[in-house]
Order: C-alpha cells, then sequence, then structure tokens
C-alpha cells in the first residue's frame, strides 16, 4: 500500500493515508483511503475522486447511511462523470469508527455503520465515536492537505442518517461549508425512533443535548440563514418516510425563520441508492454553481 507524497497528490507531511486502492474513471483518480483519526482513535476509510486537472477544486463531501461503510456512496451512486465534468473532487468517509474493541450494538441502527455525526458523551460510546470532531477536523484538515483543494469552498450533502449529518453539521459548523443538501434526511431525530435511541444512547437522557443534532430545531433556530437555499430529495414510495424522516418539519421551520428550502417530492421512488443515482447530478450541479462562484 502507498502513502501519499509530494510525488501522488500530497502536499503537507504532517498528515498521512495510506492508498488501499486507485482507479481511473472520467479522466480523474478515485483514491480508497485509510488514515489515523485522534477524533475517534482508530483507523477511518474513506474514498476521494480527484478530477482530471491541477486545482484547486472544491469540495463535494457526501456522508452515508445507516449500515454503510465509506464504499456504498463510491460504487453506487453514479456520482464520478458528472464530478469530472463540474470539477469537483468527491470525499466519501465511512460512517462511525470500527474494529475491535469499539463499541457496538446487536442492532443495525446504533453502534458501527451508525455513527450519527455525533460526539458521544455516554459510556462505552464516548471512547471513540466523535464522529462530529472527525468530520468537521480530522477528515477536513486530511483533504487539505493531501489533495489540490480550496478548503474556502466546500460543500456537503448525505442520505438518510448521513442527510441528518450533513444539514447539522452545516448548521453547527456553517463557517466551514458553503453548501448544503440532502437526500431522504432523518429531519428531526428528536421526534424518530432511530434518532431517539442513538441520541439518548450517544448523548444520554438530556434533550437538550439532543437538540444540537436536530436538523429541525437547528433550522427553526435560524442556524442556515448562511444559506441561500437548501436543497432536499425525498421519495414518496420511502417506507421510512413518515416514521423516520419527517421532511415536513424541516419545511415548517424554514417558513418559521424565512430560510429557502428547496424540498423536491419524487413519485414512485424509494430510500435506496437507485433514488440516490436518479438525482445526484442535480445535487452536483447545485453544489458546483455555488461553490465556483
Amino acid at each position: 500500500m502507498l502513502v501519499l507524497d509530494n510525488d501522488d497528490v500530497a502536499t503537507a507531511p504532517a498528515i498521512k493515508a495510506e492508498i488501499t486502492a486507485q482507479h481511473t474513471l472520467h479522466g480523474g483518480t478515485l483514491y480508497f483511503l485509510k488514515h489515523d483519526s485522534a477524533a475517534t482513535k482508530t483507523p477511518m476509510a474513506l474514498s476521494v475522486f480527484v478530477p482530471e486537472g491541477e486545482g484547486p477544486f472544491p469540495v463535494f463531501l457526501w456522508l452515508s447511511g445507516l449500515t454503510c461503510t465509506a464504499n456504498n456512496f463510491t460504487e453506487k451512486a453514479g456520482a464520478y462523470k458528472k464530478a469530472a465534468e463540474l470539477g469537483l473532487i468527491v470525499v466519501a468517509p465511512d460512517t462511525s469508527p470500527r474494529g475491535e474493541g469499539v463499541a457496538n450494538d446487536d442492532a443495525y441502527d446504533m453502534g458501527q455503520g451508525a455513527g450519527f455525526y455525533v460526539n458521544a458523551t455516554q459510556s462505552p460510546w464516548a471512547a471513540h465515536f466523535q464522529m462530529e470532531t472527525y468530520v468537521t477536523r480530522d477528515l477536513l484538515e486530511l483533504i487539505g492537505a493531501q489533495f489540490p483543494t480550496d478548503m474556502s469552498r466546500v460543500g456537503i450533502s448525505g442520505h438518510s442518517m448521513g442527510g441528518h449529518g450533513a444539514l447539522t453539521l452545516a448548521m453547527n459548523h456553517s463557517n466551514l461549508f458553503t453548501s448544503v443538501s440532502a437526500f431522504a434526511p432523518i429531519a428531526s431525530p428528536v421526534h424518530c425512533p432511530w434518532g431517539q435511541k442513538a441520541m439518548a444512547g450517544y448523548l444520554g437522557p438530556n434533550h437538550d443535548a439532543w437538540e444540537i443534532y436536530d436538523a429541525a430545531m437547528r433550522l427553526a433556530r435560524g442556524k442556515a440563514l448562511s444559506y441561500d437555499d437548501i436543497l432536499i430529495d425525498q421519495g414518496l414510495a420511502d417506507p421510512f418516510l413518515d416514521t423516520q424522516l419527517m421532511p415536513h418539519l424541516l419545511e415548517q421551520a424554514a417558513k418559521v425563520v424565512g430560510q429557502k428550502l428547496t424540498l423536491r417530492r419524487h413519485e414512485g421512488y424509494d430510500h435506496s441508492y437507485y433514488f440516490i443515482a436518479s438525482f445526484i447530478d442535480d445535487h452536483l450541479e447545485f453544489h458546483a454553481a455555488r461553490l465556483k462562484t
């Protein structure tokens, strides 16, 4: 396995990542990487697509949903042809810390594969599940150091749990992100079974601690007003629409504070990567329009 260095795309020796695989496609290069995270205290996996050219390129950061790894979006979304055309670096990290000694749950909706992009405060999760800090510090520092990027131009998006992560991280760290979108996001973890289980486990019983990771509640407090628009796509055949996702709560919150939010509802589309692949080009174009101005 190779380590990125100045002969590849690296520019800063302080932050290292191992290349576990790489492929040429659409004129650019797709890297599969592994690096050590100070936040999670574990190795973390990710993929990075770099378009053809010298850069610097803006960054499209994708956060995946429950049970996903760094490979799901990479292999299923079909994003790289459009990313190459638009000149976007595409970054897709894993959804949680993993490995021996990392806490886990018997169910799919918590633990490894289900980090919820929060900083856990409760045992046994707090030792490794620091996904908010991982994404907003370790991951962005790695990308900025190792690739030909302009880190003042980063857009964030995601699906389901990752849509929740994209929205809340964009609202809580608006200085880091220029644009934000989501596919079928968990709009309000405080009000759905997935979120209630994860928030109670990772953050404890105090609901005040949950609020900073609830997109609808953050939006209602005006935490997205630095963004000119938020693009959200939702399939109406999604089996989780009414019980887990509840995007209407985002619409209601946006109206309260006067935040522009474009929520597109699609007949017949479900919660799968077929849905994501159908509209990912729209999201890449949405971000490119904002990242290149």
